[in-house]
């Protein structure tokens, strides 16, 4: 007996559920590729890109990269250089003979494949500024062939062929770079155009903060000015010229007389004085001059304006002067009007903040505004003049301050950060922008998150690190209470020496 229908069961049309499957696994893909793209863009909020760096370890030289991975295993028994954090280009000395000073050089990158074969040596350029800080040129290298010196970028380009008898850099200067050729000097940039011709027995910066202007010395031993489109700015005609100047007047020795000069070389001002310090920022007002161990103020026309009773006196902004007297530092007008009293153990001005700082005996600072009134005090952290903030150490907590004195969260801040240090019952943890508890308020200090996703944390008189999760990467470890500086990455730490630029692991 057959069993009854109430209904026909329909046909299943394979074509048609075959294509809802379709669908379905394409709409589960889409949803992943925009989880994943905007997981991506999270990613590189965080971190913008991959840095590399020297690392030590084992008393031995190689190279991390920003995630703190090995990129170089520590092989080498001489430092890596690392010209440009971004670019992998890392450059090995080896067979180093202290005696005789030879060595040989190679380029690494960071598949450790050897680069730029084709020449005898390859090196970075070096720059010391006034301080004795070292940095690199970033983009360019120095290589030399047949005893010859040329210059290629970080991508292998040749600039200027090996045709140089030396090769080398100004002092505190990035943007040009001295090159010597038949026994005399000149300058390229850093693109390898010629800026001034070998032409100078020597070339000399003659400020840091100038851009266009060098000091020249001809066969004689006389100094001029040349500018970086190698026009004469002062004839050559000088035993030394001072790095007080501004663009028509410039100080000047000749023989024994120190003088102040326009920029035709006609005398302005030749006596009077023991040394001329500064030129103020409205020329027309006069110099700062120095008479026995005392300064003051005088004009073009040779007379005192401001008699010269201060121990120290530098101007901050057009008429403002910051002045010393009995070992502690104030502020006057170009009066002699006292703006603010002599009571800081040292007191500096950043000009595009309008800020100035004051130091007492205790390292404490006083943040005063452009009306000479104390604003803010703690310990200065930074005044950075580009994002337009300071940072102030308060009552054992960072604080964040824009240069009108409005408190700002660290999130306001650093917008790709995803941990903020808090502080509880006198202990550190961090929390999210919104304020919720990420890593347990459990540790004796911290720093803030640095700009590859890592903060430093200490327990116990020992240093170690977190990830942008708050999750331990290295369980604090290190004694670092001799170090300037407090980093991580991964579980490498910054090098003792700041100058070295490097990793340490033990």
């Amino acid at each position: 007996m057959s069993r009854g229908k109430r209904y026909e069961e329909p046909k299943l049309n394979l074509k048609k559920v075959f294509a809802v499957i379709i669908a379905f696994v394409v709409l589960i893909m889409f949803i992943f590729m925009i989880r994943g793209l905007f997981a991506k863009d999270e990613e590189q909020t965080r971190i913008t890109s991959k840095d590399y760096f020297a690392a030590f370890q084992n008393n031995k030289w190689g190279i991390i990269d920003s995630t703190g991975a090995v990129v170089i295993d520590p092989s080498y028994e001489e430092m890596m250089v690392v010209p440009n954090s971004k670019k992998d280009v890392f450059l090995c000395t080896f067979d180093v003979n202290y005696e005789t000073g030879e060595y040989s050089t190679k380029a690494l990158n960071s598949k450790n494949e050897e680069i730029f074969t084709q020449y005898n040596q390859i090196e970075p350029l070096q720059v010391v500024d006034r301080n004795g800080q070292v940095s690199y040129i970033s983009n360019v290298l120095k290589v030399q062939k047949d005893g010859k010196y040329g210059l290629i970028d970080l991508d292998g380009n040749e600039l200027q062929p090996c045709q140089y008898d030396a090769i080398s850099t100004l002092e505190g200067k990035q943007d040009v770079i001295k090159v010597q050729k038949d026994g005399k000097f000149g300058l390229l940039d850093v693109q390898g155009k010629e800026l001034i011709s070998t032409q100078y027995a020597d070339i000399r910066t003659l400020k840091a903060d100038d851009t266009t202007n060098y000091l020249v010395q001809n066969d004689e031993g006389k100094y001029g000015i040349i500018s970086n489109t190698n026009q004469v700015v002062l004839e050559p005609n000088y035993d030394e010229i001072k790095d007080v100047y501004t663009t028509n007047y410039y100080v000047v020795q000749q023989g024994e007389t120190e003088k102040l000069i326009r920029k035709d070389g006609t005398d302005v001002l030749t006596t009077g004085f023991d040394e001329i310090t500064g030129i103020l920022k409205n020329a027309e007002n006069g110099v700062i001059f120095k008479q026995g161990e005392k300064y003051g103020i005088m004009n073009m026309s040779g007379e005192v304006t401001l008699n010269p009773t201060y121990d120290d006196l530098k101007e901050a902004k057009t008429g403002i002067f910051i002045a010393e007297q009995g070992g502690k530092y104030g502020i006057i007008d170009l009066t002699g009007a006292e703006k603010l009293g002599f009571t800081y153990q040292s007191l500096n001005y950043y000009e595009k903040a309008d800020l100035y700082v004051g130091e007492d005996e205790n390292f404490n600072n006083s943040i005063i505004n452009g009306n000479f009134e104390v604003k803010q005090t703690g310990i200065l952290i930074d005044v950075n003049e580009v994002d337009g903030y300071f940072e102030l150490r308060q009552n054992d907590e960072n604080k964040y301050y824009d240069f009108s004195f409005n408190e700002k969260k660290e999130s306001d801040i650093f917008k790709n950060r995803t941990l903020f240090v808090s502080k509880k019952d006198g202990k550190y943890g961090f929390v999210d922008k919104d304020g919720n508890v990420v890593v347990d308020y459990i540790y004796d200090d911290v720093t803030s998150q640095n700009s590859f996703g890592y903060a430093a944390v200490k327990k116990d008189g020992k240093w170690g690190s977190i990830d942008d999760k708050g999750t331990v990467i290295q369980e604090p470890t290190y004694n670092l209470d001799d170090y300037l500086t407090i980093d991580f990455i991964g579980r490498w730490h910054y090098g003792k020496d700041l100058n070295m630029n490097y990793y340490n692991q033990l």
